[in-house]
């Protein structure tokens, strides 16, 4: 059984349509041929689409520089390893010091674009295949939209307002080099995405749908999670629950840490979640270093020791709450499989949803990154109807997740304690899985959970990423710097 991250062929040698302009140009796993009739088949049609999946397996696309500026950055995290070794700029970015200069700030810029770029060569290349399976070629498009959608979602939570490109830009083209260069405003962008992910529900079929040689794709469900998502991010109350009540036929997994080890893969929880599969005879088919980077570091270590967990998250978790253990390796435990940490380690805490138990000191491990998850849909369903005055039907699915993790229910009934008790269950339920910082930033919490860790959070400043210089540099004018970028 082929696995869909293994590329099914490659085209290099053949022509591909790019652009010239720096944040674009991009060398895509798959590239569109001079002589379409290559890859009018489905195989050649997949083939496209798995290029986007493999993207979210790069450097720095899901590993070093995005736990920088999605993990590190926030209250959750330190940056860990050795007081000397500052990885690049995770220390600046730790204190809140950053800069357009900040190179991972560039990265993420640059790896989102060249995802989006590669969406929009399979888009481009599906109208001209017509030896392909039409309702696999249907599919694959709402796999494309989706993957473009949530690459534009990542852009305008850390920047703001950023470029739309909508198809493969031509070199030469005037229009395009502006298109390429101008900011469209955050609302622009939002509309962008909603149309991308609703014609990608249209596309999708539902998770029961797939056989188990595609449980690793986007489905139906994968499409109104994320719309849920956006719609929550623009405080969309009640798109948000209308979204959320088309995610069926997925349910909460009765133990919280199996989601995060081999068995757990693609789960009932699971709507959207990225497939390492580790290895050392075929580099490439994990999240390059993803694991490692997070890993225990110093005597008894064997990783770089990066990210890792802050004794304000620590502390936040109640007793009994089974998330903690599932979510912090600490110093001096041993792990599920029996892997002894021992007291001479360099840090106090590191990542456990990073671990890897069969390839835990490889460059490409079998570590999935869950992007979103049923838990998710349950207690975005529970904000939007408490943001409606509706607290007493918010309450009992706030229940659930804490059920889930061996707590009692909520002792809160007001709706502004609701508010508060839905954001701590957040922060505990998706630690280290890239949504802190967005959810401190979009609900105002960010000044505060900062200063409470020893950081200083300018408001006005520092709620966006700097865009990175290289490309305010380009943009001569067409583009404004963000205020932190300066």
């Amino acid at each position: 059984m082929k696995r869909l991250y293994i590329s099914i062929f490659v085209l290099s040698g053949l022509f591909f349509s790019g652009c010239s302009d720096e944040f674009l140009d991009v060398n895509p796993t798959e590239s569109i041929p001079a002589d379409v009739e290559l890859v009018n088949n489905d195989a050649g049609a997949k083939g496209f689409v798995t290029a986007i999946y493999n993207h979210f397996l790069g450097w720095e696309m899901s590993s070093f520089g995005w736990n920088a500026v999605s993990s590190i950055i926030s209250d959750d995290a330190d940056k860990g390893s050795d007081p000397g070794d500052a990885g690049g700029d995770k220390d600046i970015i730790d204190a809140l010091t950053y800069n357009a200069s900040t190179a991972s700030f560039q990265s993420t810029w640059n790896a989102n674009y060249a995802g989006i770029n590669r969406c929009n060569q399979a888009l481009e290349i599906f109208p001209k295949l017509d030896k392909v399976t039409p309702a696999l070629k249907v599919r694959l498009e709402g796999e494309a939209k989706f993957f473009r959608a949530f690459m534009y979602f990542t852009l305008v939570k850390g920047y703001g307002g950023v470029p739309i490109v909508d198809h493969v830009p031509v070199p030469v083209s005037e229009e395009d080099r502006i298109m390429q260069l101008t900011r469209k405003s955050p609302a622009e962008v939002y509309a962008f995405i909603e149309k991308d992910l609703n014609d990608a529900i249209i596309n999708l079929p539902e998770k029961s749908a797939y056989g188990a040689e595609d449980r690793t794709r986007v489905s139906k469900g994968s499409a109104y999670a994320l719309l849920a998502k956006v719609s929550l991010y623009q405080k969309k109350w009640q798109q948000v629950i209308d979204n959320c009540d088309k995610v069926t036929g997925y349910s909460l997994v009765s133990d919280y840490s199996s989601q995060f080890k081999k068995e757990g893969e693609f789960g009932p929880e699971s709507i959207f979640e990225i497939d390492g599969i580790g290895g050392t005879s075929s580099p490439g088919f994990g999240i390059g270093n993803y694991s490692v980077s997070q890993a225990p570091r110093g005597a008894g270590g064997w990783g770089w020791g990066f990210n890792t967990p802050t004794e304000g998250l620590a502390n936040a978790y109640e007793a009994g709450d089974v998330r903690r253990a599932a979510t912090i390796i600490f110093r001096g435990s041993v792990l599920y499989d029996g892997r002894e940490i021992p007291e001479s380690v360099a840090n106090a805490r590191y990542n456990y949803k990073a671990y890897s138990s069969d390839f835990y000191n490889q460059e490409f491990s079998d570590t999935n990154l869950r992007y979103l998850r049923y838990a998710e849909v349950i207690l975005m369903k529970a904000e939007a109807l408490n943001e409606l005055g509706q607290t007493d039907a918010a309450i009992p699915l706030i229940n659930q997740i804490r059920k889930r993790a061996n707590l009692g229910v909520t002792p809160f009934t007001s709706q502004a304690d609701i508010r508060k008790a839905i954001y701590k269950e957040r922060r505990l339920e998706f630690a280290f899985e890239h949504d802190r910082w967005f959810d401190l930033v979009r609900t105002g919490q960010a000044a505060a959970a900062m200063a409470a860790d020893g950081k200083n959070f300018i408001v006005g400043k520092h709620e966006l990423w700097p865009l990175p210089t290289s490309f305010i540099r380009e943009a001569a004018g067409l583009s404004q710097q963000n205020p932190g970028g300066y």
